[in-house]
């Protein structure tokens, strides 16, 4: 019993191993590389950082990077929460009626092409600077791709399980529920990896026109700061932050969703 659990760790261990030794490797080069043709050249650290000057400044300034990263995590988490319940229910509005599909769908469409960057003040003079315009532009960011994928999944059902049910007597709603809603979770689950990562998105574009100031600015807010003041390194640790904020974002929802679909959907079975 023991050596059977012991033998499936190790093998759990030498896969993540395998997965993760060539992107380190990557990145081992990658850092070295760039640190000593930055010292060979003398590039000012205000130009291009080297990943030490990086390092040095991410250890310097580490409380308020830290406040940031949470300040960011709160408002990207909201507003991708909002985007997920309402792009579900409005996606399985739209799909109980074609007529309300055809009327609506053009219209969230319409909004998806706006610049939220050119609506941006509009909503920061509805809702206030702070928090609630950025969690409003984090969520239009993340909104559609959950509200397009939802939609496109359950319109996809099989017509002859569809037809099944129908000979069952089941209403519209049931269906919904017990057919077409489980048959759409791939989609949803590819929606809600494309809108975890935009939510982060959002929240930084949110921060840079309605950011909260001080000590509790959150990433967006500190680049800014940073690049006003040629801080370089920070710039760069503020935006590397970022990207392993969305990465884990992503990370989290692919987890969740091989979870969810590993038992019967051929996109997460191994």
């Amino acid at each position: 019993m023991l050596k059977s659990v012991f033998a499936k760790g190790l093998n759990r261990a030498s896969r993540m191993a395998k997965q993760m030794i060539p992107p380190l490797i990557v990145f081992i080069l990658f850092a070295g590389g760039w640190e000593l043709i930055v010292r060979l050249v003398g590039t000012p650290p205000y130009i291009l950082p080297k990943p030490s000057d990086i390092l040095e400044s991410a250890v310097h300034n580490w409380s308020n990077l830290v406040t940031s990263v949470t300040t960011t995590i709160v408002e990207a988490l909201i507003g991708f929460a909002l985007s997920v319940v309402l792009g579900v229910a409005v996606a399985i509005v739209l799909a109980l009626s074609k007529t309300v599909e055809k009327s609506v769908y053009p219209y969230a469409i319409i909004l998806q092409t706006i610049p939220v960057v050119a609506v941006a003040p509009i909503i920061v003079i509805w809702f206030g600077a702070g928090i609630n315009a950025i969690v409003i532009i984090s969520f239009l960011i993340s909104f559609f791709p959950i509200l397009s994928n939802t939609l496109i999944g359950l319109n996809s059902t099989d017509q002859n399980m569809k037809n099944l049910f129908y000979l069952y007597n089941a209403g519209k709603l049931q269906t919904i529920w017990r057919l077409r809603f489980p048959a759409a979770l791939p989609y949803l689950m590819a929606g809600l990896k494309i809108s975890c990562s935009s939510a982060v998105v959002g929240a930084i574009v949110g921060e840079y026109i309605a950011g909260i100031g001080g000590g509790k600015g959150g990433l967006g807010y500190g680049i800014t700061v940073a690049a006003t003041r040629l801080e370089t390194p920070y710039l760069f640790a503020c935006g590397l932050a970022a990207s392993l904020l969305g990465i884990a974002f992503f990370l989290l929802i692919n987890y969740f969703s091989n979870r969810l679909l590993r038992s019967w959907h051929e996109s997460a079975m191994k």
